[in-house]
């Protein structure tokens, strides 16, 4: 490994793996309105179909009725339970890769989709520089990369820190990790590190408006959400709401047009202990024969956290 480049093994993960996220974040626990809400932001930053699109922490599958205009959907999360879920939600289909690995060495070969949805993930993440890199390496030139991030310069923070109840400022540029492995973005600070990356920023969107619990109460989730995709446009121009959503763009020629997706392994992944493109691919296992490493295949899930 370059000695300049951080090691992935190294960058603390947040592992969803065993979690109830499914049931205690998201069934029956009134957030039908932010589901609502973000389902308008993607459908108008989105492409609807494609080739392939690559969602990174998938879950249990709450969005992927969302990709279904793509040809292919690759599906990456770090925890195992999250996507053996989402199986269950989805079937085991040829339109679906369900992938278990890290987001800092993921396993794909460079330039391989069309698109990227990464949604309530980044605000999990330790080394957003090193995450973008690899997101901008898997994907293809001109391809379209959509993002959400938790905003510290919401109305929120920004009464809390007035009123002196919160002590770390929503107007400074650097992210906050107000508990372990939990940060929110200043937008400034995240669309320069897109640039950095080599992403162009084509859209901004503000989303979750309304996340006030009197008026979550007082009103049908339909109705708030209608409410909020008629404001959201206006995060071309101030972004206050604690949830925004930026469409880029990857720089670099635009690819032409990929007829189907790759079926072989060595066009899908690349090994993480060594980069190697060359595999056999049995029942159980995918077997790199550049380096030797083994990686299981568990009911369907190409596991690269652990090699066998």
């Amino acid at each position: 490994m370059d000695p300049r480049q951080p090691d992935p093994q190294a960058i603390p993960v947040c592992d969803y793996e065993g979690s109830d996220y499914q049931a205690r974040f998201w069934t029956n626990q009134g957030r039908e309105y932010e589901d609502l809400a973000e389902r308008i932001a993607i459908r108008h930053m989105l492409p609807p179909r494609g080739g392939c699109l690559l969602e990174i922490g998938t879950g249990f599958g709450r969005l992927v009725d969302l990709y279904q205009g793509y040809e292919r959907i690759v599906l990456l999360d770090y925890s195992r339970s999250m996507l053996r879920q989402a199986q269950e939600r989805l079937g085991q289909g040829k339109k679906y890769t369900y992938v278990a690995a890290n987001l800092y060495d993921m396993p794909l070969v460079d330039r391989l989709v069309d698109a990227v949805c990464m949604v309530r993930v980044i605000h999990h993440v330790a080394d957003v520089a090193d995450a973008l890199g690899q997101i901008h390496r898997v994907l293809r030139p001109g391809g379209t990369f959509v993002l959400e991030y938790a905003n510290k310069r919401n109305l929120k923070s920004m009464f809390r820190y007035a009123l002196g109840r919160q002590s770390w400022s929503p107007f400074d540029p650097e992210p906050v990790e107000f508990v372990s492995l939990n940060y929110d973005y200043h937008p400034r600070w995240m669309n320069a590190r897109l640039a950095d990356q080599g992403f162009a920023v084509e859209q901004t969107r503000t989303v979750s408006h309304l996340r006030v619990p009197i008026l979550k109460r007082a009103f049908p989730a339909r109705a708030l959400a209608a409410v909020d995709g008629a404001l959201q446009w206006t995060g071309r121009w101030w972004q206050y709401t604690p949830s925004v959503f930026v469409r880029s763009r990857r720089g670099g020629q635009a690819a032409g047009e990929r007829s189907g997706f790759p079926a072989d392994p060595g066009e899908l992944f690349r090994c993480p202990a060594c980069t190697g493109r060359r595999w056999q691919q049995m029942a159980s296992e995918i077997h790199c024969q550049s380096c030797d490493a083994r990686w299981p295949i568990d009911g369907g899930i190409y596991d690269f956290k652990e090699r066998l």
